[in-house]
């Protein structure tokens, strides 16, 4: 299978359409592989997707920021995500934004508190009480990791409305999501990275 990154073109200027194909390539080529592997959740799986190399390339990033940002009301006033899947997500949406006219503020949320200092759960600037914010998420399997953000953010006084993220695995995430109340979208779906990856062996 051929490597495509970087595309030869610009993912600033492109349209979305276009833009959204060339992702799906790239999460084919350089984020998907298929074997034996262990999930965060603690699921095993035959398949494994590992965004990073995509989402921390400067290509992938303005990409998956450019995608994202129609998506999120203009009532948000930030991006939120839990370390460390949705760190680049949510930076690339809060400066990429900026581009667009918004001002969406970011906040990464710990899986732990910080150790000293304030011993914050919450890193970013302070927002108003009763902000509303939008958490993100690379890859969604069972939906545990999403929702510790939503709660995190929740006890510090946010109001979170939806969840967005990359890749949803159709592996309960969604549901769960729905059952708190939370609306949710994700740019792809796993089958079809599945199928186009199969589509992209053959070339």
């Amino acid at each position: 299978m051929a490597n495509h990154f970087p595309p030869p073109c610009s993912p600033t200027t492109l349209d979305l359409a276009s833009l959204r194909a060339h992702l799906l390539d790239l999460l084919c080529t350089d984020a998907y592989q298929e074997g034996d592997f262990q999930l965060s959740s603690g699921q095993r799986s035959t398949y494994y997707l590992n965004s990073k190399p995509v989402t921390l390339h400067p290509w992938g990033a303005v990409a998956v920021a450019r995608l994202l940002l129609p998506l999120i009301g203009s009532t948000a006033a930030g991006v939120a995500g839990l370390t460390l899947g949705a760190d680049p997500l949510v930076s690339a949406v809060s400066v990429v934004g900026t581009y667009e006219g918004r001002s969406l503020a970011a906040l990464i949320v710990r899986k732990e508190p910080k150790g000293h200092g304030t011993q914050a759960y919450i890193e970013g600037p302070s927002l108003p009480p009763g902000s509303s914010l939008v958490v993100l998420e690379d890859v969604v399997t069972t939906g545990k990791s999403a929702l510790q953000a939503v709660e995190r953010l929740r006890a510090a006084g946010y109001q979170v409305t939806a969840i967005l993220a990359l890749v949803d695995r159709d592996q309960g995430g969604p549901q769960l999501y729905h059952q708190s109340g939370l609306g949710f979208q994700a740019l792809f779906q796993i089958l079809e990275i599945q199928s186009r990856w199969q589509e992209l062996k053959k070339l």
